[in-house]
């Protein structure tokens, strides 16, 4: 197949020119620059890394499409596919329009692969960083039924659903996470800077202070003390566990441990089924066999406690059983999941049952998350009160029993 580079030349005014154009070598694309009256400066196929730069540049480079933009481009696709347009027309326009010049050389690149007989699903799969083995797998088995229209509108929609879940948790989480924040540098400046200030005031009289005081003038030398230490020592902890989860037998301990939480758990039960079945239901849509559907949709679970139950059910499935029998057996998904599963396989309609059955998880989620967030602002906010109000108190109280002594 012919490939596409990326090049920089100059024209005969000395003007920096970017591009990308399609040739069989690199020799060949020099070739068709000179022709053009332009000097090339560097040229290099489209997806490969800088000839001169270090070879592990790949890894601090982002990809160049983030969750958001992918989701974007492929509802852009979609349109123009359904509307008729070749696909190949359909990439040489989202080449022109794109914004950057990475997306540019990247469409630009699955434009070449195509025009050379490659199918889009194995033009997407030179690509791993950008486009997952799902997106690749529904996309192929849309080329292999006719319908690539419908299976990239499908897909748009599935990438859409996910983003807005995704931000809606995002939201309900930020509030009171910058509360807290806030509450502890507050917290940290009272007790390390204003405490003592008080200490210093009080040092030269021999007045008895109040417990309050001395309680939190001691927990003031003490976080002065310490804190750094404290604070090390957290970080180093946080860094262990992390290091830790790495390990799947710890991962799979410690996320089957938050599925047994109260509040926590049944949100992360209700995301990671909203995920599953969202997946399969449009895997299954698109005329994904079953077990290969199940196979991908189970590896789009963040918990691997039940990423293990899907693997499980999934050799249930292989070895004759119904999809809704086997996830009924596993009880860490939702009792809602194998009865739509059930009732998608006794009328046909079991993409349509499954993208049903996320929706109500997705939804359900959105609730109780707003729910919790909703609970948890005004907590933080007294709890916040109440810890300055017993600061302010431990700094008040001596001034006013002095107060009243000199009086």
């Amino acid at each position: 197949p012919m490939p596409a580079f990326s090049f920089e030349a100059l024209d005969d005014q000395g003007l920096t020119r970017k591009g990308v154009l399609e040739a069989d070598t690199a020799k060949a694309a020099r070739s068709q620059l000179r022709a053009q009256a332009l000097v090339p400066l560097t040229v290099q196929a489209v997806g490969e890394g800088s000839a001169s730069g270090p070879a592990s540049s790949a890894w601090f480079t982002r990809p160049v499409f983030n969750a958001t933009a992918l989701a974007i481009w492929t509802r852009q696709l979609a349109g123009l596919v359904s509307s008729g347009l070749p696909l190949e027309r359909a990439l040489t326009a989202l080449a022109d329009e794109a914004e950057h010049e990475g997306q540019r050389n990247l469409v630009a690149g699955l434009r070449a692969e195509v025009n050379a007989g490659s199918t889009f699903a194995r033009a997407l799969q030179q690509h791993p960083r950008e486009f997952s083995d799902i997106y690749c797998a529904v996309i192929s088995a849309g080329e292999h039924s006719g319908h690539l229209a419908q299976v990239l509108e499908r897909l748009a929609d599935d990438l859409e659903e996910r983003q807005a879940l995704k931000a809606k948790l995002l939201g309900a989480a930020l509030y009171p996470a910058i509360v807290t924040v806030v509450a502890i540098l507050i917290v940290l400046f009272l007790v390390t800077y204003v405490v003592p200030q008080v200490a210093g005031v009080f040092a030269g009289t021999k007045r008895q202070l109040p417990m309050l005081t001395v309680a939190m003038l001691a927990i003031s030398a003490f976080v002065r003390s310490h804190g750094l230490w404290m604070g090390g020592l957290l970080a180093l902890g946080l860094l262990g566990g992390r290091w830790a989860l790495r390990m799947d037998s710890v991962r799979t301990r410690f996320d089957a441990a938050v599925l047994r939480l109260p509040l926590l758990g049944r949100l992360a039960r209700g995301y990671n089924a909203a995920r599953f079945a969202g997946t399969l239901a449009m895997l299954a849509g698109a005329g994904v066999p079953i077990l290969k559907a199940l196979q991908a949709a189970a590896e789009t679970l963040n918990n691997r406690a039940l990423r293990a139950d899907a693997l499980d059910a999934l050799v249930m499935v292989r070895e004759g059983a119904p999809l809704a029998s086997a996830l009924a057996q596993k009880k860490r998904f939702p009792s809602l999941l194998p009865m739509f599963a059930r009732l998608g396989e006794q009328t046909g309609q079991l993409p349509v049952m499954l993208q049903r059955a996320a929706q109500q998880f997705s939804t359900e989620v959105q609730r109780r998350s707003m729910q919790l967030a909703t609970l948890l602002e005004p907590l933080l906010i007294v709890t916040m009160g109440l810890v300055v109000l017993l600061i302010v108190l431990a700094v008040l109280q001596p001034i006013i029993e002095l107060n009243q002594f000199m009086k």
